[in-house]
């Protein structure tokens, strides 16, 4: 239904797709992955219309077209779910009114078409994808929503219209087992109906599990191809150069003193109080279902917010940090969950982003600044042009470095990692932990995730949340990947 002839796209001297050939068929799930700037986003731009290529040819039908914006390629059928999550809906309007966005776009339903007039096509449309929203969810700002909650908002609207081409771009990045489980029978039962999918993950589990067909790119290239049975080794060797198979743990180390203590904690309203250490020279992931209290746990230490019940110890000492600039003075900084829109400042270049954290005054030399920046992109293989390309020229991986590597410029007592691995390639993925690791030598270190995996492959210690309750404390050396998985259901 759909084929790349030759595609090549370039952004300066930056060559982001060079030459590549695909074709998708109807009822085919064909996965792309590669490393972070492989061109993996600058594909799914070109299908999209949100990107003209240089060079080649995309075909829909037999025929060539040349989607000038999104709205082309939709009209054409062909719909994206991208992987930022301040692409997914628009602030300021309500969940319903972006559950039914194209038709206020339109003006299908009349110029004064209120959030309440729209209700019972929202549902309509929400229940497309199983989602089971209140009045007062439908009615409220969407903002309102946690991230996954966004994710699937944006993909029900998707689904609702029917796509013969569906373009998802890291679809399980922020959901839970649960919503992933259900993402991948909606998958299944969209190849049965003949639609042609895209799927770009990171995640090779679930690319084996659902793709007919993986193809690989790597640096801007079409490297390989591998159709079933597919061999996760072959792939990884084709993505990176090097065979890596399974989950590589760590070699455990024993925290030392606590440097923060929860005691009679209660993350959630309604949640069993419980006790919690964060010790020094010590990894603790921590893992749970959206929803189940990870972020709201790290936001209480970071003055995000205040624990409905309990206190929290730093060294012994009782704090209540009032705002993110008392938890920082404090030597508590957090990498949050939504980088996009929580930690990077678009039309700023690389250093002023990545020295961030650093800026205790008014004025401080540029110089330094720019030398400091050098050592990051070195230190952790940041992939850019140099320290002053915006940082919007960066892949999703190579942005989270920098994220994690302002923190590395500045010296934590504790160090708050919420999602630090969304979106991000295997290889970056072990870079990153393997700083923060080295980073726990001086420090507590806590990385929350709902991927048990990348929980595994980082953690000396991994404590489960349930429903707002620790429900499993166990040393990374000795955790089941299963038990794990079932307590985090329980």
């Amino acid at each position: 239904m759909v084929a790349l002839h030759e595609v090549a796209k370039a952004f300066g001297s930056t060559q982001a797709l060079r030459g590549v050939s695909l074709d998708l068929p109807e009822g085919e799930v064909l996965a792309v992955v590669g490393a972070n700037g492989a061109g993996k986003s600058t594909l799914n731009k070109i299908l999209s219309g949100a990107l003209a290529p240089d060079r080649g040819d995309v075909v829909l039908d037999g025929a060539k077209v040349r989607f000038a914006t999104p709205l082309d390629a939709r009209r054409a059928g062909v719909e994206t779910v991208h992987q930022h999550a301040s692409e997914w809906t628009v602030p300021g309007l309500s969940t319903a009114e972006n559950l039914v966005l194209d038709r206020l776009a339109s003006g299908e339903d009349g110029p004064w078409a209120s959030p309440r007039r729209l209700l019972p096509r929202a549902r309509e449309v929400a229940e497309g994808l199983g989602l089971e929203l209140s009045r007062s969810a439908l009615l409220d700002d969407v903002t309102r929503l946690g991230v996954s909650e966004r994710q699937l908002i944006a993909l029900a609207r998707s689904l609702s219209r029917a796509p013969r081409l569906l373009i998802l771009d890291e679809p399980t990045s922020a959901l839970s087992t649960a919503e992933s489980e259900r993402l991948f029978e909606i998958v299944r039962r969209l190849r049965e109906q003949g639609v042609a999918i895209l799927y770009v993950s990171h995640r090779l589990g679930e690319v084996e599990a659902l793709a007919d067909r993986v193809a690989v790119l790597r640096d801007g290239r079409l490297e390989a191809v591998f159709e079933r049975p597919l061999q996760a080794g072959r792939i990884v060797e084709a993505m990176l150069g090097e065979l890596a198979a399974g989950v590589a743990r760590p070699k455990a180390r024993e925290g030392g003193a606590a440097v923060v203590r929860f005691e009679g904690a209660r993350v959630l309203p309604g949640s069993e109080p419980f006790d919690l250490e964060l010790r020094e020279g010590e990894v603790l992931g921590l893992t749970g279902l959206i929803g189940a209290g990870k972020s709201e746990l790290l936001g209480a230490l970071f003055g995000l917010r205040r624990l409905p019940a309990g206190r929290i110890l730093l060294d012994g000492r009782e704090i209540r940090p009032r705002d993110p600039a008392d938890a920082i003075g404090l030597g508590v900084h957090l990498v949050p969950e939504d980088r996009a829109a929580q930690a990077l400042i678009p039309g700023w270049s690389v250093r002023a982003n990545a020295t961030l954290a650093l800026v205790r005054r008014f004025f401080t030399r540029v110089r330094d600044e720019r030398k400091s920046t050098a050592g990051l992109i070195r230190r952790l293989g940041i992939a850019t042009a140099g320290a002053e390309a915006p940082i919007e020229s960066l892949s999703g991986g190579n942005q989270q470095k920098v994220v994690v590597g302002r923190w590395l410029l500045a010296p934590a007592r504790v160090l708050l990692l919420d999602e630090p691995f969304r979106g991000v390639d295997l290889g970056a993925r072990r870079d990153i932990a393997a700083e923060v690791r080295e980073l726990a030598a001086q420090s507590a270190v806590v990385v929350a995730s709902a991927d048990v995996d990348e929980v595994l492959e980082v953690a000396d210690r991994i404590v489960v949340l349930a429903h707002g309750g620790v429900v499993r404390d166990v040393a990374a050396a000795e955790a089941d990947r299963e038990e794990l998985t079932l307590a985090m259901n329980a």
